[in-house]
């Protein structure tokens, strides 16, 4: 099934106009090469989305990361306020 460039409405493939709008519709050929266009590009987004995923966990990961280098910074200067034996 497909629908009209023109006004949208859903049709059998293989029509050649539209009969709400009578607007020729493209070919198979041409409708072939749109949909296997379509799905390249669709995979190619699922591909980007998952990196993102990704890159945002390793940001997370090094934020963490850095969170905990400043605790154990602040906390060695609270240790070394202290004199020996305490």
């Amino acid at each position: 099934m497909g629908f009209c460039v023109n006004c949208g409405h859903q049709h059998h493939d293989g029509v050649r106009f539209c009969r709400f709008c009578g607007t020729q519709q493209p070919s198979e050929q041409l409708l072939a090469r749109l949909r296997a266009e379509a799905e390249q590009i669709r995979l190619l987004r699922m591909q980007m989305q998952q990196g993102n995923v990704q890159d945002n966990a390793y940001a997370r990961l090094e934020v963490m990361r850095q969170q905990a280098e400043d605790a154990a910074r602040l906390n060695n200067q609270q240790n070394q306020n202290y004199p020996p034996g305490w």
